[in-house]
C-alpha cells in the first residue's frame, strides 16, 4: 500500500481481463472489472470496463445502472439484449427495446433504465461494457424486491407484481435460502 497522495506507474494498470472472473449471479454469469477499485488511476475520469461471461443460456438478469450509461460489445457468443424505457415518456410507456446480438455487435443501454443480457447459444458468450462512471452502481430488479434486508413486506409486493401473497412469500424463500 502506498501513500495516498502518491501516484504510481501501475495506479494506471490493471490485468486480468483475459480471463472470467468472478461469480456474479446465480445465472452463472461472471464479471471481470476494470474500475476505480481495481484501476486507481481512474480516478475522476468517469469510466470503467467490464468484461462479462456468459455460459450457455447464462442470465444477467434485469437490472438497472444508476450512475451511467453503458454501451456493450460482444466478442463471442449470440445474445438476447434489451432495456425497457421509463412510464416518463408520452407514448413510449415501457416500451422494449432488444435486439440478437452477435460478435462485433454493439447495444447501448440509457442510464437507469432496467436492462438485461441472455445467452441463447449453446455455447458461451463474452462481452464487454464501457461505462461512463468510475464506480458503477447495479440494482439487480429480483434481488432488491425479494431479498431485501429487512423484507419489504408482503402485501406491498402483492399489490405492486399483482399476485398473491403466497406467491411473494415463495418468492422471498427462494432468495433466502439462496442467499441473493
Amino acid at each position: 500500500m502506498h501513500d495516498f497522495y502518491e501516484v504510481l506507474h501501475d495506479d494506471f494498470f490493471t490485468s486480468g481481463l483475459n480471463m472470467p472472473g468472478i461469480a456474479f449471479n446465480q445465472f452463472g454469469v461472471t464479471v471481470a472489472a476494470a474500475n476505480v477499485l481495481t484501476l486507481p488511476g481512474l480516478n475522476t475520469l468517469g469510466i470503467s470496463l467490464v468484461r462479462f461471461d456468459y455460459p450457455p443460456y447464462g442470465l444477467n438478469a434485469p437490472h438497472t445502472n444508476p450512475r451511467e450509461s453503458e454501451i456493450l460489445v460482444v466478442v463471442e457468443g449470440t445474445l438476447y439484449v434489451g432495456f425497457v424505457t421509463s412510464t416518463s415518456a408520452p407514448n413510449e410507456k415501457n416500451r422494449l427495446f432488444s435486439k440478437s446480438l452477435h460478435p462485433g455487435d454493439v447495444f447501448v443501454f440509457p442510464m437507469g433504465l432496467i436492462h438485461f443480457q441472455l445467452n441463447v447459444g449453446k455455447t458461451k458468450a463474452v462481452a464487454f461494457a464501457a461505462l461512463n462512471s468510475q464506480l458503477p452502481g447495479l440494482n439487480i430488479i429480483a434481488n432488491a424486491s425479494f431479498g431485501s434486508h429487512p423484507p419489504i413486506n408482503d402485501d406491498i409486493l402483492a399489490k405492486a407484481f399483482q399476485v398473491d401473497k403466497k406467491i411473494v412469500d415463495y418468492i422471498q424463500s427462494q432468495f433466502e435460502s439462496n442467499n441473493y
